[in-house]
């Protein structure tokens, strides 16, 4: 134990960081395990006569994670972003952890589910890979270039027909699955002119002006205030087409959500992310006063741990009577939610 309390002494870590390690009875030389921490992969369902083909292009022969269906361990140096079977969706990465909490949801052919912190998307794209052509999933971020990228990942792995996208406020999110439409009261004419069509990336003049606005104030900061959900990608077997935007929009109260909730419910919320070696390895190119603020600002971890148990909170309320519910969290430290 001396030996490595010695070793700890010489990793590029703040003594701010390294006390804070101790007092919650952690190891420092964990983040030193750089080169002994594996990366992961996730091969897509229907790639596995590629496998071969694959481990050729890298270099690398993949080792199968036997407890993650699809998931191979990847040596830490080894690059995918420039490779052919990337480019072409076959693989994309994605942490153990990760493919973890997804496994837990126990996701069944027809669920409703719901990613409330769905950025930057690769649970989202292991979501519909499980879910397969039935059931639909809803993805919900508050940052809008986040999910913008999730829509990306989407569109390049074909996985987005059953799914939709919202801009949201995770902890105030209400919206029900589109498979039950109540009655609208909306005139039939309004409906007519609110009908959604197949989803195309191509934005009115409204739209586009709406977000340059939004740009320009600021608003699509990661912890700005979403007042309304956006809907910015819909597949065409996410319930969406064919809809009014009232019927897409449509609120129900918390008696009606016990039987018309999501039938499985992400809350992967954000943290410090102080328990992810990876990341607190980012610190040494960002710079450790930006771990400072981060990890260690107690104003900040105090806002944290309200948010993540308003998520928490909202994630359980949008969850159907028999749903199952999966809280995760990279944060090694107390989240402050019993």
């Amino acid at each position: 134990m001396a030996e490595q309390v010695e070793d700890v002494s010489t990793l590029p870590l703040p003594d701010a960081f390294l006390d804070f390690l101790r007092r919650n009875g952690l190891d420092p030389s964990i983040y030193a395990a750089s080169h002994s921490t594996p990366r992961y992969i996730r091969l897509k369902p229907g790639c596995e006569r590629h496998l071969m083909e694959i481990e050729a292009e890298i270099k690398c022969k993949l080792k199968e994670v036997s407890w993650l269906p699809y998931f191979y361990y990847l040596s830490p140096d080894v690059g995918i972003a420039r490779t052919k079977a990337y480019q072409e969706g076959k693989i994309y990465g994605i942490d153990a952890a990760s493919g973890a909490a997804v496994l837990s949801l126990g996701i069944s052919p027809g669920d409703h589910v719901l990613d409330l912190c769905t950025a930057p998307g690769a649970k989202l794209c292991m979501i519909l890979d499980l879910l397969g052509c039935s059931g639909t999933v809803t993805g919900v971020d508050v940052s809008r270039h986040r999910l913008a990228a999730c829509r990306t990942m989407l569109q390049k792995y074909t996985l987005g027909d059953c799914c939709r996208l919202f801009v949201a406020d995770g902890t105030t999110f209400s919206l029900i699955p589109v498979r039950v439409c109540l009655n609208s009261k909306s005139s039939a004419a309004e409906e007519q002119l609110e009908v959604y069509k197949e989803w195309t990336p191509r934005r009115s003049w409204k739209e586009r002006k709406r977000a340059a606005k939004t740009r320009e104030n600021g608003a699509s900061q990661f912890f700005s205030q979403i007042q309304d959900p956006e809907l910015i990608f819909y597949g065409h077997h996410s319930g969406v087409v064919g809809l009014s935007k009232c019927e897409v929009y449509q609120s129900v109260n918390d008696h009606e959500l016990l039987q018309l909730g999501y039938d499985k419910v992400l809350v992967d919320a954000e943290c410090t992310h102080d328990g992810s070696i990876r990341h607190i390895q980012k610190f040494e190119q960002w710079g450790w006063t930006t771990l400072q603020r981060r990890v260690l600002d107690a104003e900040r971890t105090d806002f944290l741990t309200v948010l993540q148990l308003k998520l928490l909170a909202n994630g359980f309320r949008l969850l159907k009577v028999g749903g199952s519910l999966v809280y995760s969290t990279c944060r090694f430290a107390s989240t402050g939610i019993p």
